[in-house]
């Protein structure tokens, strides 16, 4: 048997891991089966399926473009890509993928209901981040009105008197309520964003300060090497003197 044969019965295997629900030893599969057939591109599509399963959203992209890096031609590499995208929530990327697909496959049924769920999702989140600032000014009116209410008949002197303080009172609630909802919907876009951002190499992050320490040590003896040297120079002389 040689290495081809047996990739592909590694891929085989992680098929029915992947039906099986066994995304952790289909990825183990599809690994074995890129060792030994690294240009295969459905080697790496499956093992992005498999990745996307587990949510490993950053392993799953590297995969789907090594995909259509290997076979540009191919539609399925960027619906792979469109899918890791869509659960990102990266909406217009997916448009954007799901649409190289459908050029290289066109009128195929799941790639337009691919887009047509996108877009529907999409919609959704323009009408989230019009809709959720105003819903929490709202919702800051009405504690600042209840504010107002509870001051005039839970107190014996209400410290709000005046109509305009009132007023006042009610809209400055609203616009933190309005903030907050902004500020919401833009914490919640960030970690949509960050979904794909591979996390950091800590085992690097510290060789890399190790290597610097060493460096700057390095340095610093090589330096007081050379004063030494220097001094010496300095005494030769006075000593012939």
């Amino acid at each position: 048997m040689d290495q081809k044969e047996e990739a592909q019965q590694h891929k085989e295997k992680g098929n029915d891991c992947v039906k099986e629900k066994k995304y952790i030893e289909a990825v183990l599969h599809y690994t074995n089966a890129i060792k030994l057939d690294p240009s295969d591109h459905t080697f790496y599509s499956n093992r992005s399926l498999a990745f996307l399963k587990q949510q490993q959203y950053p392993l799953a992209m590297e995969d789907a473009r090594q995909a259509i890096k290997l076979k540009p031609d191919w539609p399925k590499g960027y619906f792979r890509k469109g899918e890791i995208e869509l659960a990102t929530g990266h909406y217009t990327e997916a448009l954007l993928s799901y649409g190289c697909a459908l050029r290289l496959q066109p009128h195929d049924k799941s790639i337009l209901d691919a887009i047509s769920k996108t877009t529907e999702m999409r919609q959704k989140e323009r009408q989230a981040d019009f809709q959720i600032p105003w819903l929490g000014a709202g919702i800051g009116i009405i504690i600042g009105v209840g504010l107002v209410i509870a001051d005039y008949l839970l107190t014996d002197k209400p410290s709000i008197k005046h109509p305009i303080l009132m007023a006042l009172l009610t809209i400055a609630v609203a616009m933190i309520g309005y903030v907050i909802g902004w500020a919401y919907r833009y914490l919640t876009k960030c970690s949509q964003t960050s979904l794909l951002e591979p996390p950091p190499d800590l085992f690097r992050d510290g060789a890399n300060q190790d290597n610097e320490q060493e460096s700057q040590e390095n340095g610093k003896s090589e330096r007081s090497h050379r004063y030494t040297k220097a001094q010496a120079r300095q005494r030769f002389k006075k000593g012939r003197s």
